[in-house]
């Protein structure tokens, strides 16, 4: 028997809607206008298998690649893992190129980061090294040129080999040259800005003044008598030596006396107080006699007058004739004059120039903001102990003298272990030297050969993997370097215009040999 299916009875389509039901009994309720209808826009990017489009040259790859394992410190995987960089640096002073790792410009400004709590800078200092033809001087020199928009001036103490004569000529400032024959002559024993007011001063404070100036005359002379040789030994400067000429010192520029304005003197006129000394000074040294002082002082006199008469004879022994223009935006001091002469002699006027350099900035305007560039600062280094520590207090000058003042200075070597070369492993100079680094919170590593490779890591303590860095990747370009700023490194490319590459060139005399 077929049994039939009764089906339910459906719900009537038709019927008032609440607003009609409302709307009979005389309540209007406002509607809501409808949307305008849209286009959809169309899909740009579509999701995609992660084997790749399976057609030619689209990637297709047939099975997944095996996933790597590692495990790292923070400071590792920086150099690692490229998407993971060193905490970047604030866009102020001069655009240097692009941070490698993060893909970023980078920015350099040194007294910007000692102001800066944090990044870990306490000092100005730079210290930059490389293999020569990787772009050392390039970089120099575009920073200089970078930082000249920011109104900092640049003062070149030293140029060696003319490379900073272009620069100047194209900013409108002829280099000063010196050298035999030449005119230029410049006094290390100039008294420099301190000299100014000296006369309205009272007791404490021109005692105050001058143990900066004795202080930097002292440093000086022991540096110039240091580099002379005994055969394979230094030339010894002890506390009676020092006594001696700050007492010649003294009556030379009339402080002793109690002059109101004090004389400036020279290496010459310093020699010859020693060589024929007074009664006065014989006594004040406490000498039984003039016979007594010559025979102590034979090496100190002898030593200052090989720098008298030997090869960098009237140099630095006279009184300074050159006017210097601190407005100009460059100034440039050239030495390649003395080349013939020997490293050693070139040195020593290095000693000279950097002690008149920090005598002239020992007072600066406020707002006086200067690079001050060190170049082949190891020929100063390999003079010995006394050179050295000349050295060491040229560049505590970038926290200035007296609250006032400081500079950026920039240093500029061949190879780390260039600072080791100011003695034998484990002497007096070479810890001196090594102690430089801890000067510049800021160095600059271009590429360097693998031989040297331990002499970082055991200077800087660099680790493997920055190592690599500058033995491989800044080996192979110009330009490449990693900067070390603080504790913090960074893998830069430098970029440079056009004007910069025609400027900062220093092939022409390949070329011209060639």
């Amino acid at each position: 028997m077929a049994t039939t299916r009764t089906e339910r009875p459906r719900r009537a389509t038709t019927g008032r809607d609440v607003s009609r039901l409302l709307g009979d009994f005389g309540h209007e309720i406002p509607s809501i206008p409808a949307a305008a209808v849209t286009a959809k826009e169309p899909r740009i990017f579509r999701p995609s298998s992660w084997r790749g489009l399976r057609r030619r040259e689209a990637g297709w790859v047939p099975a997944a690649a095996p996933v790597a394992a590692w495990r790292m410190t923070s400071d590792q995987a920086p150099a690692l893992w490229p998407f993971i960089a060193t905490p970047g640096l604030p866009p102020t002073g001069a655009q240097m190129g692009i941070d490698m790792l993060s893909g970023s410009a980078f920015y350099c400004d040194p007294l910007g980061w000692v102001l800066n709590e944090a990044i870990p800078v306490t000092n100005p200092n730079i210290m930059a090294w490389g293999k020569p033809g990787l772009g050392k001087s390039a970089n120099t020199k575009a920073f200089l040129l970078r930082m000249m928009d920011f109104d900092y001036k640049a003062l070149i103490l030293g140029d060696t080999k003319d490379e900073y004569e272009a620069l100047c000529r194209f900013l409108g400032v002829a280099p000063i040259s010196l050298g035999p024959g030449l005119p230029a002559r410049v006094n290390p024993l100039a008294i420099g800005p301190l000299a100014t007011g000296w006369e309205n001063l009272v007791g404490p404070a021109a005692q105050a003044r001058a143990q900066v100036v004795f202080g930097r005359w002292l440093t000086l002379v022991r540096g110039l008598v240091g580099s002379q040789r005994i055969g394979e030994a230094r030339v010894p400067f002890g506390p009676s030596d020092e006594a001696v000429i700050k007492a010649a010192l003294a009556d030379l520029t009339g402080y002793s006396r109690g002059a109101t304005r004090l004389t400036e003197t020279t290496i010459p006129a310093l020699w010859a107080a020693l060589d024929n000394p007074a009664d006065t000074l014989v006594a004040e040294c406490r000498y039984a006699d003039v016979r007594h002082f010559l025979d102590a002082t034979r090496l100190l006199r002898d030593a200052l007058g090989q720098l008298v008469n030997g090869a960098l004879a009237g140099l630095f022994d006279e009184h300074t004739n050159i006017t210097i223009n601190w407005d100009a935006p460059i100034q440039s001091l050239s030495l390649s004059r003395l080349r013939p002469l020997g490293e050693e002699a070139t040195g020593i006027a290095l000693t000279c120039l950097n002690s008149w350099g920090r005598g002239i900035r020992e007072v600066a305007r406020t707002g006086d903001l200067r690079v001050v560039v060190r170049d082949e600062a190891w020929m100063q280094l390999r003079l010995g102990p006394e050179a050295v520590k000349s050295f060491d207090a040229d560049l505590r000058l970038s926290r200035g003298a007296g609250g006032l003042g400081g500079d950026v200075q920039y240093c500029v070597m061949h190879k780390p272990s260039d600072l080791l070369s100011a003695g034998d492993q484990g002497s007096q100079a070479a810890t001196i030297a090594k102690d430089l680094l801890h000067l510049a919170d800021i160095k600059i590593l271009h590429g360097q050969p693998h031989q040297v490779g331990h002499e970082l890591d055991h200077l800087l303590g660099l680790g493997p993997l920055a190592r690599d860095v500058v033995t491989g990747w800044a080996l192979q370009g110009k330009g490449r370097a990693l900067w070390q700023v603080g504790d913090r490194s960074y893998k830069v490319q430098t970029v440079l215009t056009r004007p910069e590459l025609d400027l900062t060139y220093t092939n022409e005399g390949i070329e011209a040999a060639a």
